[in-house]
């Protein structure tokens, strides 16, 4: 047993017009045709992105701590490793 629902779309005229025209042109209603549409779209299903990996080149760094009071000592300890080379 199907069980239908009627319902209220707002469409662009333009979209409404062309769905019409498809509808007409396979020789059925437009619910119909919203309706295999409709089922069309949601059987796609969507691949999930891959991994994202960062490229770095070089030694890993030191890990410095993101707070605003920390970047000061991370900022001296870079420039002090810097003169002494």
């Amino acid at each position: 047993m199907l069980i239908r629902m009627r319902t209220t779309l707002v469409l662009d005229d333009r979209l409404l017009r062309d769905a019409k025209r498809r509808a007409a042109g396979r020789g059925i209603t437009l619910s119909e045709w919203v309706n295999e549409v409709l089922r069309a779209a949601l059987q796609k299903t969507q691949a999930p992105a891959p991994r994202f990996h960062m490229i770095t080149f070089g030694q890993p760094p030191s890990s410095t701590h993101h707070e605003p009071r920390d970047f000061q000592g991370a900022i001296e300890a870079e420039d002090r490793s810097s003169l002494e080379r």
